[in-house]
Parts: C-alpha cells; sequence; structure tokens
C-alpha cells in the first residue's frame, strides 16, 4: 500500500483514488478524514475490483444505509465491487452476504451461543486464561513481546473455546485467519485458505451432531438437524465467527493497550478508579481506528437519497464506522480521548441488521485485559521508543506486528 490519498486524475475527478495508506498507531486516515468534513458522501475506488462506489461518512447517513433494506448486502457477492482486499472474506451464503428474512434466522442461531449463562461462563474462562498468559509473561520476564504473549493467543483461546476447536488446533486456526483476513496475502492463498477452514468446520459440526454441548459448533449442527440452516450457511457462520474473533479482538485489544500505553494520564485515572472500565473501554472502541478503510459493501436496490445525494440503483455503497466515531456533530471534540463523555453512542461494532454478533464477548475480553494486565504489571510500560514499533502492513484490521514492553 502507498500513502496516496488525492483524487484520480486520470479518470473522473470527482472520484478519490484511495489507496489506503498503512498506518502506524492510532493515526487516522488522512482521506476519511477530509471526506467526513469536506465531502460526506463521495465515490471512491480502491485498489481491487472494478469502477468505483460511493461512501457515506457522517453519523446519522451510516446509521441510515446500515439500516435501510434498500441497501442489499446479498446483493454484493459475484460482483467485481471496488475493495480493499483481493477478495472478500465471507464465505458464500454466509451471514455477512445475508439479508432479511436470512440473516434475521441466521443471527437468531448465533445468540443461542451468547446466551447470558454461556457469557457468564466466557467471563471465568476468560480470566483463567488471561491469569495463565501473565503466568507465562511473568516467567518470560521483561523485555516481552505482549502480542506474541497475551494479546494474540488470548482472543484465539477464547473465541475457540465458544466454538469447541481444540486447543491443539489453534494454530491452525490462527495461520488460517491470518492468511484470509490479508489484503497482502494474495487472492489464491486467501482462498485456499478459505476453502481449508471450511472443510474443518464442516468436519467439527458433522462431529457435532446430538452432543447436546453448548458451543458454537453443536449450536450449528443442531440448527441443521431442525432445517433452521444448511451446511453451508452453518460453515460460513463458523468461519466468519472464528476468524473475526480471533482478529478483530487481537487487534484492539493490542491499540487498547497501546493507547493507555501513551497516554499515561488516561491510564493513571482507570487505575485509580477501576469502576471507569466499562466506559473507558466504550471510549477506547469509539477513538481507535481499528480497520484499514471499509469493510463490506452494499447495494442500492433503488435510487435512494444519502446527505442529500442521489445515489442510483446498482450502484455499490460503503459506510465507514471510524469516521462516524469522529462525526463532531454527534460527539464534542471527536479527535480527544475522553474518559469522562457521558454520552457515547459509538458504532464500532457496526450498526442495525449487521451488528457484530460476538460484541458482548469482545467487551468481556477487553475489559478483563485492561484491569488484569496492570493489576499484576503495575510498571509495564513500552520498551522501545515508539517510531520502533512496527504495524501491520497489508492488513484489513489495524494493529502493532509487536508490541515490545517491559516492567
Amino acid at each position: 500500500m502507498t500513502s496516496t490519498t488525492t483524487s484520480d486524475t486520470t479518470e473522473d475527478p470527482h472520484v478519490h483514488f484511495w489507496a489506503v495508506p498503512d498506518l502506524t498507531g492510532l493515526d487516522f486516515d488522512p482521506l476519511l478524514a477530509r471526506l467526513l468534513h469536506e465531502d460526506p458522501v463521495s465515490r471512491v475506488r480502491l485498489p481491487h475490483g472494478e469502477g468505483h462506489a460511493w461512501l457515506v461518512t457522517r453519523y446519522e447517513d451510516v446509521k441510515f444505509v446500515s439500516m435501510d433494506l434498500r441497501f442489499s448486502r446479498q446483493a454484493v457477492y459475484g460482483r467485481s465491487i471496488t475493495r480493499l482486499a483481493p477478495h472478500f472474506i465471507p464465505m458464500e451464503g454466509a451471514v455477512g452476504f445475508a439479508d432479511p428474512p436470512d440473516h434475521t434466522r441466521m443471527r437468531r442461531v448465533v445468540a443461542r451461543a451468547f446466551s447470558a449463562r454461556a457469557l457468564r461462563a466466557l467471563r471465568d474462562h476468560a480470566q483463567d486464561v488471561m491469569d495463565r498468559l501473565l503466568d507465562r509473561l511473568e516467567r518470560h520476564g521483561p523485555p516481552a513481546d505482549l502480542m506474541a504473549l497475551v494479546n494474540r493467543p488470548f482472543p484465539l483461546a477464547m473465541v475457540s473455546e465458544l466454538m469447541g476447536v481444540p486447543e491443539g488446533d489453534q494454530p491452525l486456526m490462527a495461520q488460517w485467519s491470518d492468511t484470509i483476513i490479508s489484503a497482502g496475502a494474495g487472492r489464491d492463498s486467501s482462498e485456499r485458505a478459505k476453502g481449508e477452514m471450511a472443510r474443518y468446520f464442516t468436519e467439527l459440526i458433522g462431529r457435532s451432531h446430538g452432543t447436546g454441548k453448548e458451543f458454537l459448533a453443536a449450536v450449528l449442527a443442531d440448527a441443521i438437524d431442525e432445517d433452521t440452516l444448511d451446511e453451508q450457511e452453518a460453515v460460513g457462520l463458523a468461519v466468519l465467527i472464528q476468524i473475526g474473533g480471533a482478529h478483530a479482538v487481537r487487534n484492539n485489544s493490542a491499540n487498547m493497550v497501546y493507547a493507555l500505553l501513551t497516554h499515561p494520564e488516561h491510564l493513571a485515572r482507570l487505575r485509580a478508579d477501576p469502576a471507569l472500565l466499562p466506559q473507558a473501554v466504550d471510549e477506547l472502541l469509539r477513538y481507535i481506528p481499528h480497520r484499514n478503510a471499509v469493510g463490506l459493501s452494499r447495494i442500492a436496490l433503488e435510487d435512494v437519497e444519502v446527505g442529500g445525494v442521489r445515489i442510483p440503483a446498482g450502484d455499490a455503497v460503503y459506510v465507514s464506522y471510524l469516521t462516524a466515531n469522529r462525526d463532531p456533530d454527534v460527539f464534542a471534540d471527536p479527535g480527544t480521548l475522553d474518559f469522562d463523555r457521558g454520552y457515547n453512542p459509538h458504532v464500532a461494532f457496526g450498526h442495525g441488521p449487521h451488528f457484530c454478533p460476538g460484541s458482548a464477548l469482545a467487551r468481556i475480553e477487553s475489559e478483563i485485559l485492561l484491569s488484569t494486565l496492570w493489576t499484576r504489571f503495575p510498571d509495564l510500560r513500552i520498551a522501545v521508543p515508539d517510531e520502533e514499533i512496527r504495524w501491520q502492513r497489508g492488513a484489513l484490521i489495524r494493529g502493532p506486528e509487536t508490541l515490545p514492553v517491559t516492567w
């Protein structure tokens, strides 16, 4: 990726060519910032795919497009829409490509795995996993790479527990997920990894029929038996949740740690007032630009006006949750990390039918990591100059490649 963010002068000057820079730390994409303030419903062209797409950046417009059924995810599949990655992350038939009522049917199945009882059990398991990882960190001694020893294995262990993936298979899951979620691995490698992961979950779900277990593979097997899902839908759900649960939380939790380590006054407040933690996590979710570019687009099924701009039927439309979370009409001083923010209706987990189904688990993991890490290591600090921290390149979800710390 390059750092070019200017309009493409070889084509329509009203289409912004978005090369999507590899950004460091918590830097906000300069083109996104400019479009939010100057051209909030604009047209962009990304590095892969064909043509252009509309990009919607303001908070209320983002919510409108996310909710309105005239914008279809299902109509995206099979079209070579301009996009960041050379491939689609969801599989055909997966919930990411579904519209209501099919999407609603699939979401209801997933909700069974996130019942109040299941989340209480997952919270207890998360604390056990975190305690073991921090024991290992202590044995390792300083300096240490927090990504390798904590932020990478923690969410991988949690989503694998949720899914019913045995511990011995977690390295395979990590390898496949990293390949699929990368914009730089190449289409063939990504599709091959997706196929291998799909075969794994086909077998796991197949072994889970009639077991009565509460892990998600068994819930999906029961849904197939009940004719609520077909096998392709069940496998697509499993792949998407496994990838998202391991990769997104890994990077976002590392970004949270980095944000606190580089905002010592915020960290001091949080340590002095542990009751502030849920509010602090919400503000970190709003503040951190957790992904590069945008996720999956939608297709306008008819002409629709958005923010005073007519989007023609058949056009692709992206929404930016990052810019929505920085909209000054909703968030006062949006570029500031503010733990006292009383009103914080952020959309870091999305909005509408495609709101992240694992948001409750992601919050649990973030809260346990941030509370336990500094309880065990009160003198934790970054071990190298800021400019020496390596950030992932060619990534869809942003985060540090390594996070060297000492104490």
